[in-house]
């Protein structure tokens, strides 16, 4: 047991990548549980694919940087939901639909962006690897989950309302789209913290999966935040330990863990479950 456990997490690259993905279990989680009450939670997977011509042109100007290509990652992300925003508001279509095309365009941008530069691994930029999260990395998560904490400390009660009734809020203070900006960086930020050790693909999986089990253990906001940050952490280590004994990428790896939390809790949650409902059996 001890060398299934425990040895990996002896070695240094180890520990950087279980303190890495720590942070994030902390900061982004609960992130996704606002995601999901909002019915944002495909944003995500926008801003994923959005972020990657910024880190590939962070990556052109400074190399392999963290801080350039996370700040690039940064600018790209909030530049597309903003921009799909903008011509959701213009042109009176649905915001969805002018999502769905900025992110491909973006996407599309980032892969030949990254394909042309020598020196980059596409494969780990898109799926994450463990070996990568060295101490500037890992400062750069620390420093992000610590900004995002904060953050979300500050906004949280007006996020509540904004996102159970905005309309409520807009007349109220008129700051609801304040709020909601706010919000939307710090998303942004999650996301591009996460790239090192999940990839651009899947740094939101550790956001998401547990935000959408959580719902089966609380009936409340505070209740499912906790409850995600809980299921996160336990995805990170399993899927850490998985991805060191079976040579398998750390990105997928730690995302099947999640997803597993998921069904788990789908199956058997004391809320909403399919056991408690009489789905099985």
């Amino acid at each position: 047991m001890h060398d299934l456990l425990l040895a990996p997490f002896g070695l240094g690259f180890m520990r950087r990548a279980l303190a890495g993905c720590i942070a994030l279990s902390v900061a982004a989680p609960p992130l996704g549980v606002f995601l999901v009450i909002r019915r944002m939670s495909l944003m995500s997977d926008v801003l994923q694919h959005g972020v990657l011509p910024g880190l590939a042109v962070g990556a052109a100007v400074a190399g392999l940087s963290v801080w350039a290509m996370g700040l690039g990652g940064v600018v790209a992300g909030l530049a597309v939901a903003l921009i799909a925003g903008a011509l959701a508001r213009r042109t009176g279509a649905r915001e969805d639909s002018q999502l769905a095309g900025v992110y491909l365009l973006a996407l599309a941008l980032g892969v030949v962006l990254v394909s042309a530069q020598r020196g980059i691994d596409l494969t780990h930029l898109l799926f994450g690897s463990v070996l990568a999260v060295d101490d500037t990395a890992l400062f750069a998560m620390a420093g992000v989950a610590t900004v995002t904490l904060l953050g979300l400390a500050v906004i949280w009660r007006p996020l509540i309302l904004e996102s159970l009734d905005p309309g409520f809020l807009a007349i109220t203070t008129g700051r609801g789209a304040i709020w909601h900006l706010g919000f939307m960086a710090l998303v942004v930020l999650c996301v591009v913290a996460g790239f090192v050790a999940l990839g651009t693909l899947m740094s939101v999986g550790l956001m998401m999966l547990p935000a959408i089990a959580a719902r089966h253990w609380s009936n409340s906001v505070a209740g499912q935040a906790r409850a995600a940050v809980v299921l996160a952490l336990i995805a990170s280590v399993v899927g850490l330990l998985v991805s060191y004994h079976v040579d398998v990428p750390t990105g997928p790896a730690i995302v099947l863990s999640a997803g597993g939390t998921w069904v788990l809790s789908l199956l058997a949650g004391p809320r909403e479950s399919l056991l408690r409902s009489g789905g099985i059996g």
